[in-house]
């Protein structure tokens, strides 16, 4: 028989707890089982996989890549049950379902909250969650089924092979400070060249990240390198008070910059960057029939069609 007709959630959740605990004795305790049954239940199911999970060490237990490759396979059924549950208990309470969405710090100020807005309008009772991560972060959540849709900076090399990518609109980068920013005070027409810039302590999304790569090779073009003393930071709420209460100067996509304008929150420094980029958005197959994630995907489009306003 197929050792996978076998297995049933019960033990899926001890796979896990073995992965998360690396102890034999501590996710006995945790799954409320005796141990010689947990340990015996193991070997079994390495019996039948014909192949070792964990190696056995003085300090517990530690994941053969075998043994990754099923945790990973487990967690991934973990969560789309999970998703499952919500969503029927979303439609148990009379709503339109749920939907988990992820976005990076490029959409967290625009995109993503205006397509909510519309979604409600749409579906008044649909549950919505929303995180704000970095895009590996992000896409890895997805890939194992903790997120609906992701939203961020295009990254072609995090694409997973079940996973749906749309780009949803290209634009500039933009240096962006506070509106009373003592550059921002001089006699108009007067715009700052890169020596006033650099004699600022600049705001700077991490290493790595699809904006900060757009950064570094705008500066490049430009002949320039990053100042030294650089603070980096991949929160929006962070960067908006750093920025508002300071004299450092940030970097914002150009919706991004447009929404903080509008809101007085932040103004847009009166030099060119070279630097563009992408946002996309990014969802698992299967996943459009559920009418909450289909409808989101659908505000996402409409609200990246359209001008910030």
């Amino acid at each position: 028989m197929d050792w996978t007709h076998r297995l049933r959630l019960r033990q899926l959740q001890m796979l896990l707890s073995l992965a998360q605990t690396g102890n034999m004795s501590q996710s006995a305790q945790q799954l409320h089982t005796a141990q010689p049954a947990l340990s015996k239940w193991l070997k079994e199911l390495e019996d039948d996989l014909g192949m070792v999970l964990f190696e056995r060490h003085a300090r517990g237990l530690r994941p053969t890549p075998q043994g990754e490759a099923l945790i990973a396979h487990a967690r991934r059924i973990e969560a789309h049950l999970d998703s499952a549950r919500d969503d029927m208990q979303a439609l148990r309470d009379g709503g339109s379902g749920m939907v988990v969405v992820g976005t990076s710090g490029a959409s967290a100020s625009d995109v993503v909250p205006m397509a909510v807005l519309r979604l409600l309008e749409w579906l008044p009772r649909a549950q919505i969650r929303l995180a704000e991560s970095t895009m590996n972060v992000l896409m890895q959540q997805l890939a194992h089924g903790e997120l609906d849709v992701v939203v961020g900076r295009s990254a072609p090399e995090l694409h997973d092979a079940h996973i749906h990518a749309e780009t949803l609109y290209m634009e500039p980068i933009h240096l962006v400070a506070r509106p009373q920013h003592p550059l921002l005070q001089r006699a108009e027409g007067e715009a700052p060249d890169w020596r006033d810039l650099m004699a600022y302590r600049w705001l700077v999304w991490p290493r790595g990240t699809p904006i900060r790569n757009a950064l570094e090779g705008a500066l490049a073009a430009a002949g320039h390198a990053l100042p030294p003393g650089s603070v980096e930071s991949n929160s929006v709420t962070i960067n908006l008070t750093l920025l508002g209460h300071s004299d450092m100067i940030g970097l914002a996509s150009h919706r991004a910059a447009l929404r903080f304008s509008h809101m007085g929150a932040l103004r847009v420094l009166p030099v060119r960057l070279s630097g563009f980029g992408s946002v996309s958005m990014y969802w698992r197959e299967n996943t459009t029939d559920r009418t909450a994630v289909a409808a989101m995907l659908r505000a996402l489009r409409e609200v990246a069609s359209s001008p910030v306003s």
